[in-house]
C-alpha cells in the first residue's frame, strides 16, 4: 500500500477539478492505496501567497508532499496554462521536492485546444521538481463533468474509462517504482521503462 497525495488546484468552490479529485481518491483507495486529498483553494491565501512556509498549514501541506510516495496533481486549464494557485503551490516546494515520486498530472478545460497544457506547461514543472517518474496524464473536457450530491465527477463511458486507465497506469507504476527500489530510478523526471 503507497500513501498517495492529491491535490485538486482550482480556486472555484464548486470546482470541477475537485469533483474529479474525489473520483480519482476513490478508484485509488479501492485499489488499497492510503490517499490524502488536498485542496488547495482551502490553504490561507495570505501565507501562501507569502510562501509563509511555517504556517501550520502551509507546513501541513509540504508534509503531506514529503510523505507521499505517489502525488496525482489535477487542475483545470486557464489561458492554455495550468492554475496560478497549482503553480503557487508547486513554488513552496524544494528543488527537489517531488524527488523519488511518481506523478500523475491531470486536467479538466473547456476545450480539447487546451489538451498539450499537460505536456508543454505542466509536466516541464513536475520534471524540474525531481519526479522519479511523470506517467503519462489525461485531459477532461468541462462538458463530460457533472457532480453527484457527494461532490464526485459524474462522467460519460468514453472519458470515465479513460481516466480509469490513466489512474490505473499511474497506480502500477507506483507498484512497480517501489518493487525496484529507489536506485532502479531516475530523479530527472524521466522513466527509465515505459509506463
Amino acid at each position: 500500500m503507497a500513501t498517495i497525495l492529491t491535490v485538486s488546484a482550482s480556486p472555484s468552490p464548486s470546482s470541477k477539478s475537485a469533483a474529479t479529485r474525489r473520483l480519482v481518491d476513490e478508484h485509488l483507495a479501492a485499489r488499497g492505496h492510503r490517499v490524502e486529498p488536498l485542496d488547495a483553494r482551502d490553504l490561507p491565501p495570505e501565507a501562501l501567497l507569502g510562501a509563509d512556509t511555517s504556517h501550520p498549514a502551509i507546513a501541513a501541506a509540504l508534509d503531506l508532499f514529503e510523505r507521499a510516495d505517489g502525488v496525482v496533481v489535477i487542475t483545470p486549464v486557464y489561458k492554455a496554462a495550468y492554475s496560478g494557485l497549482l503553480k503557487t503551490l508547486l513554488d513552496l516546494l524544494p528543488q527537489s521536492g517531488l524527488g523519488g515520486k511518481v506523478v500523475l498530472p491531470l486536467a479538466t478545460g473547456g476545450t480539447t485546444a487546451h489538451v498539450l497544457a499537460i505536456d508543454y506547461a505542466l509536466r516541464p514543472v513536475l520534471s524540474s521538481l525531481g519526479s522519479a517518474q511523470i506517467v503519462h496524464g489525461y485531459f477532461l473536457l468541462d462538458r463530460d463533468i457533472t457532480r453527484d450530491p457527494e461532490g464526485r465527477a459524474l462522467l460519460p463511458d468514453e472519458p470515465r474509462t479513460a481516466l480509469t486507465r490513466a489512474v490505473d497506469r499511474f497506480a502500477d507504476a507506483l507498484a512497480l517504482h517501489h518493487a525496484a527500489g529507489p536506485s532502479a530510478h531516475r530523479t530527472d523526471g524521466y522513466a527509465l521503462t515505459a509506463a
